[in-house]
């Protein structure tokens, strides 16, 4: 009985010393976990034949964030493009290119430590980035709040949702997008106290209800990296008006899979938020 006792013992204290360590570890590799960003411009909206400005702002805490501006001819509105954790701007030419058939003139911006832009990610930081990259948009190009579109794709949805509850734009669209961090973290390790280990928070969930604005709200029941029934909480938390659309494939392609599904129901959501529009839109 005794060596059972004492290999019982063992066990425990082997088993909470490997639990603490993976704590530990998780508690401190978060930033790398949340954000992924890539430093090298693999291709720029010129090569997708579209003509382009390339931006440099500087943020209200100092650091340089380079973006794209890409004009619309017959323009409807525009739309700002807040993209997720991985890579930069420069893997999102599939969906510049399709915004910008919906004549929208669009501008998409790096994150601070994307791309060209300076610094390293936090998430205050992409907030003030979000903020930077809009006044940009009303400020230097002229374009109206009334006019204006906020997108946000995976993470960019947190970020666009945050910009959501000080900005009055036309409309704003949440793609593949979640409630927040630590309602992430609970997928990926259920048996650990996530919402007291979570450094980031991007709670998108408590700030849904602040906008007031027409919302469209987009995922695939297929995505592999943030379940569907996010959205569909982000949908019950929003306020009227509100329209969800659902599309097909994973995390990273869904959109490119929907094909005509997507694009419909966005020019749908455009009628709405935009309404008039220009010619041929």
């Amino acid at each position: 009985m005794p060596g059972i006792k004492r290999l019982l013992l063992v066990s425990l204290i082997a088993f909470a010393a490997g639990f603490s360590i993976l704590v530990v570890f998780l508690y401190f590799a978060q930033p790398g976990m949340v954000y992924c960003p890539e430093r090298e411009i693999l291709q720029t909206p010129k090569d997708a034949g579209l003509r382009y400005e390339e931006v440099f702002i500087t943020t209200k805490d100092g650091i340089s964030i380079s973006g794209w501006y890409i004009p619309a001819e017959n323009e409807r509105g525009a739309l700002l493009f807040c993209h997720g954790n991985a890579g930069n701007i420069s893997h999102r030419l599939d969906s510049i290119r399709i915004f910008h058939e919906m004549n929208l003139s669009v501008f998409i911006f790096d994150y601070r430590g994307y791309g060209r832009s300076g610094g390293s990610p936090t998430e205050p930081g992409t907030y003030i980035d979000a903020e930077a990259a809009w006044n940009f948009l009303i400020n230097e190009k002229g374009k109206s709040p009334d006019r204006t579109i906020l997108f946000g794709r995976s993470l960019g949805g947190a970020v666009a949702a945050e910009l959501a509850t000080t900005k009055k734009a036309a409309g704003l669209i949440l793609e593949s997008s979640f409630k927040s961090i630590p309602d992430m973290g609970r997928k990926y390790y259920p048996l650990l106290p996530v919402r007291l280990l979570s450094r980031y928070k991007y709670n998108t969930i408590d700030k849904i209800s602040a906008v007031t604005y027409p919302k469209l709200i987009i995922h695939s029941k297929t995505d592999e990296v943030i379940p569907y029934d996010h959205s569909l909480s982000l949908f019950e938390k929003a306020l009227p008006p509100k329209y969800f659309l659902e599309i097909r494939g994973g995390h990273n392609e869904g959109f490119l899979m929907s094909g005509r599904t997507y694009i419909d129901g966005i020019r749908k959501f455009l009628d709405i938020a935009l309404p008039g529009g220009s010619p041929g839109a």
